[in-house]
């Protein structure tokens, strides 16, 4: 690269500089905007819904928009931008690889999402594979997997109950054929982190591989594929405070170098002819690009290295502490509301992320939400969180009210299962937990001071 583009790369790649006034948290985009409230006035919004979407670093807007002036096509043209923002996305495929502590022989491939990574290497499985999952895992992880022999596995209720679950499951399987494991390294319900290196070693005890779906686990804490030894590795910008429509799956090649491509057209193949009898022939890329057709995501994958950068940075040490003191305030100040029950796989001391779902005697789920939104301008998450398997086990014996909005699956005269979701994360102030904490005692303790009802499956403010 010559020395003008290294400067201009330089210059696309620029900075800001942490924002003083903002004390222990990075600074995220949103966090002065304010809401109104239907009991009167306005109040700065509380983003409590993380495990949904993670609002946009600072960091990462301000790398995105000093990036911008220099977009151009990435592997297709000659020019200046072109070659400029190939160069940036090739930069990003590595600065992704060493966020994750890749070995030396992984590919990082950009997908769109979590989601579509596990649908890629779903696509990319040698035939006959058997897959083993746990009924706990979020419906991405759970649902790719239609054209392998699945094994579904129970719901562990402490992490040695997992381990010992699939060691049980991989034991009986055929014994020559190909096998993969699909784990959550954090739950996006309960927040717990699942023991993935135990995991990871029962499975390669078997002969089986594994993906880790580390959507919940990337923002919150450090992810070394080494270190886990996990074959693949799924993640999302999106969750990783980097919203502009990228995710990743990194890892062992020989699989998806050896599928047909995840989607046919440019970029993913080398070569093109035409044969005598009116037919082409391919060669495909073997290298990430083959799984990678059509105009990549440069914003998007930018954006994705930009927060690992700025995470890297910040310190996972430091993130990991300050989290540890917000999970404690939330889960302090809720257990002294008895009304409210937390939910939970492997019980109160298990470690976890900033991800903690709940429910609320004599409430529905969906309009204690909504009166967390309109009365206190909090924002947090209710239903079954894409992991339906997995809640209506947690609530499969608490009914509950249907109050004056329902869950919009449940049918006149059935319980409503649905549960109240509370997240956060790097971007989040003391403030903001404090006020959903006395948010919670308060409409526990007196009721909403708003009348609500559904509006297309939703609980709003009634006008």
């Amino acid at each position: 690269m010559s020395a003008s583009l290294n400067a201009a790369t330089t210059a696309a790649c620029a900075t800001a500089a942490a924002d003083p006034a903002c004390d222990g948290p990075l600074p995220v985009l949103g966090r002065d905007v304010t809401v109104p409230l239907v009991t009167g006035g306005e109040v700065t919004y509380a983003a409590l819904d993380y495990a949904a979407s993670a609002p946009a670093l600072q960091r990462v807007w301000d790398d995105v928009a000093a990036y911008a002036p220099y977009y151009g096509s990435v592997h297709r043209g000659a020019g200046y931008l072109s070659q400029l923002s190939t160069d940036l996305f090739e930069q990003s495929r590595a600065t992704v690889a060493e966020f994750l502590d890749c070995r030396p022989c992984d590919q990082v491939v950009f997908t769109r999402s979590t989601t579509d990574s596990l649908n890629l290497l779903a696509a990319a499985l040698p035939a006959d594979c058997q897959v083993f999952v746990f009924e706990t895992e979020h419906h991405a992880s759970l649902l790719p997997w239609g054209d392998a022999r699945v094994t579904y596995l129970n719901a562990p209720r402490t992490p040695g109950e997992a381990v010992a679950t699939l060691e049980r499951a991989l034991a009986d399987r055929d014994p020559y054929g190909p096998a993969l494991v699909c784990v959550t390294g954090a739950s996006n319900v309960t927040g717990e982190l699942w023991p993935v290196r135990e995991l990871a070693a029962a499975a390669h005890a078997h002969g089986a591989r594994i993906v880790l779906d580390a959507a919940q686990l990337a923002p919150h804490h450090p992810v070394s594929v080494r270190e886990l030894d996990v074959d693949w590795v799924a993640f999302s910008g999106h969750k990783l405070y980097a919203p502009f429509g990228s995710g990743v799956l990194a890892g062992r090649a020989d699989w998806l170098q050896e599928a047909e491509p995840y989607l046919a057209g440019g970029g993913a193949s080398r070569k093109v002819a035409r044969r005598e009898d009116g037919g082409v022939d391919v060669e495909w890329h073997t290298t990430a690009a083959r799984h990678e057709a059509g105009s990549p995501n440069v914003i998007g994958v930018y954006s994705i290295a930009s927060a690992c950068r700025a995470l890297r940075e910040a310190g996972f040490e430091n993130l990991v502490a300050r989290e540890e003191h917000l999970i404690a305030k939330v889960r302090e100040g809720l257990a002294e509301v008895p009304a409210v029950r937390v939910l939970s796989l492997f019980g109160d001391d298990a470690p976890r992320v900033g991800v903690i779902s709940f429910v609320v005697d004599g409430w529905n789920s969906s309009h204690f939400a909504a009166a967390l939104s309109a009365e206190y301008g909090i924002g947090v998450r209710d239903g079954l969180f894409c992991a339906h398997p997995l809640v209506r086990t947690l609530l499969g014996s608490e009914p509950q009210a249907q109050g004056e909005c329902g869950a919009p699956e449940a049918a006149p005269g059935e319980r409503s299962l649905n549960a109240i979701r509370v997240s956060f994360g790097a971007g989040t102030p003391d403030e903001h937990v404090e006020r959903f904490v006395r948010a919670v005692k308060e409409l526990v303790a007196d009721g909403a001071k708003w009348q609500y009802r559904t509006e297309e499956g939703r609980c709003v403010p009634a006008v």
